[in-house]
């Protein structure tokens, strides 16, 4: 039975577990995205949000705290460095799942596990407003006020800077085919008659 058992022990003991959880979420914060089966990546969601959100709070305590989970120093400078200021607006919710489908060895289910403020395809934050419709027509450059009103800018010529390159022409050769003459065998024949 399994009473009181919350979480996947996704077929592994606890230390095997727990270093692989640290070696995903040190590559999930390196490159952004990472593919995994979806049991492994339900279970680093669980195990990498709560350290995001640590990172907010930037003190040797927290730092300390994180380190104790992930081991690696470089991913613990990117996340309190880069990843924390992108995700300091954002109240959890800091990775994004996306199912693939199945692999072909085993048919496990397969997908991406990927930082959400990190993939600019989903991002909501488009600040071109829809263009409200007028009834009156565009004013045409034609109208009289308009051109009243308009400045004058005289133009002047650019001239550019070229270099000239002279090109030599390319002399494709021919191949000489020499033409040999053919022996006409009734010429030989008619000297062999003679004899």
């Amino acid at each position: 039975m399994r009473h009181g058992k919350k979480f996947n022990h996704l077929s592994r003991k606890a230390a095997h577990r727990k270093s692989m959880l640290a070696n995903m979420a040190c590559s999930l914060i390196e490159h952004k995205r990472i593919k995994t089966t979806l049991a492994k990546a339900k279970a680093l969601r669980v195990y990498v949000e709560p350290l995001i959100t640590k990172s907010k709070n930037d003190t040797t305590h927290s730092r300390r705290t994180v380190f104790s989970y992930l081991k690696q120093k470089e991913a613990i400078t990117e996340l309190f460095g880069d990843i924390s200021s992108k995700v300091a607006a954002r109240n959890g919710g800091y990775t994004r799942i996306l199912k693939l489908s199945n692999r072909l060895g085993d048919n496990a289910q397969m997908c991406f596990i990927e930082l959400v403020d990190y993939n600019t395809d989903y991002t909501t934050n488009n600040t071109t407003a829809k263009k409200s419709r007028r009834r009156g027509g565009k004013k045409s450059i034609s109208d009289p006020q308009l051109v009243e009103d308009a400045v004058i800018v005289e133009e002047t010529p650019v001239v550019e800077d070229t270099l000239v390159v002279e090109e030599t022409p390319v002399v494709e050769e021919t191949p000489v085919v020499e033409e040999t003459p053919v022996a006409n065998n009734t010429d030989e024949k008619k000297e062999d008659n003679k004899d």
